[in-house]
């Protein structure tokens, strides 16, 4: 697991990485609710104005800060990031939806976010909270966020990464089983998970589910292993799964495989020659790179020799699009 320090870092500089492009950028504050933590982050979208380089907290990013959203009808895909991460970790991903017409919502999820107070990644508590966070989220978009008359609530996709693979399938209809993690528990200092699994009583409500998702895009799931046939034969939205070649971080090759022999309609499914588990993070920049490696943790940004990680995100992101306009932009007859 990556420290939070090498994380945090990563957060203060990612966007500086690649040019945001035209998309429009906004943050967004959801309040705690009941024993529910607040949750933070940001929403790129169609924008009409020119990219300048704006402020960011510590940062200068070429974007367009808060300006008007253009347009009306936009699906909405929600993101997750990995564990350690934060909403900005897939910008442009996200940039290149927003350029495209969609409106992408992301955020630092509370338990295990580089940028939380109160982190807690060894505890399974955060991977039950996860799928809530991302239901928070779309209740947010479609209810309390200014500009929520401009999505169309039938058009709602999701993006995960790692976790955020295992929150997305989570929330579009799998129940992993937990006991399949006790026969290796990780054992990085501060994880509780096996201790929880066979107590129970983290266990006790699957995860929280969220039909208004209809499409998602899943990259190297964390615990893919976990989802039997069984526990993935309530999934009925389409699914486009990307694997890394080499994984990392805990997620091996046999987690998207996993979840591809499971899943009862067939994914798009693809294994990234070349790459390692980090390949699906944006492009990192020279500062990036040197923070990363100097908390010692350099394969977040260090790919393997000959995987050009700019180039790949240029097939990957064209690939994403295509797959949730086909799935959410035309499932709407004029």
């Amino acid at each position: 697991m990556r420290s939070i320090a090498a994380m945090l870092a990563a957060a203060a500089v990612a966007l500086v990485a690649t040019d945001a492009g035209a998309a429009g950028l906004t943050l967004i504050d959801i309040p705690a609710r009941g024993d529910m933590p607040a949750l933070t982050g940001g929403v790129w979208y169609p924008c009409a104005a020119a990219p300048a380089e704006i402020g960011f907290g510590p940062l200068s990013v070429t974007a367009v800060r808060d300006c008007p959203v253009t347009g009306s009808g936009h699906p909405l895909v929600v993101m997750s990031h990995g564990v350690g991460g934060w909403f900005g970790g897939h910008h442009d991903t996200a940039e290149a939806l927003a350029d495209a017409g969609f409106i992408v919502a992301a955020i630092n999820h509370p338990l295990d976010s580089g940028q939380s107070k109160i982190r807690r990644p060894g505890d399974i508590v955060a991977m039950i909270e996860r799928p809530q966070d991302i239901r928070r989220l779309v209740d947010h978009m479609l209810t309390d966020w200014p500009e929520s008359g401009r999505i169309d609530p039938e058009r709602i996709g999701a993006f995960g990464f790692s976790r955020g693979g295992y929150t997305v399938l989570a929330a579009i209809g799998g129940t992993p089983d937990f006991r399949m993690v006790l026969s290796n528990c990780p054992t990085y200092p501060g994880n509780r998970w096996c201790e929880q699994i066979r107590d129970g009583s983290a266990l006790a409500e699957p995860p929280a589910r969220d039909a208004r998702i209809k499409a998602a895009v899943i990259a190297d799931p964390a615990l893919g292993f976990t989802f039997t046939p069984a526990g993935l034969a309530d999934v009925a939205v389409p699914v486009q799964l990307w694997a890394s070649e080499h994984g990392g971080d805990g997620v091996l090759p046999r987690d998207a495989a996993a979840v591809d022999r499971g899943l009862p309609t067939k994914p798009d499914y693809r294994v990234v020659p070349g790459s390692g588990h980090f390949a699906f993070l944006a492009p990192c920049g020279t500062a990036l790179a040197k923070a990363v490696a100097d908390f010692g943790e350099p394969e977040v940004c260090a790919d393997a020799d000959g995987f050009d990680r700019v180039a790949f995100h240029r097939q990957f992101n064209a690939a994403v699009l295509a797959f949730f306009d086909r799935r959410l932009l035309r499932t709407k007859t004029p």
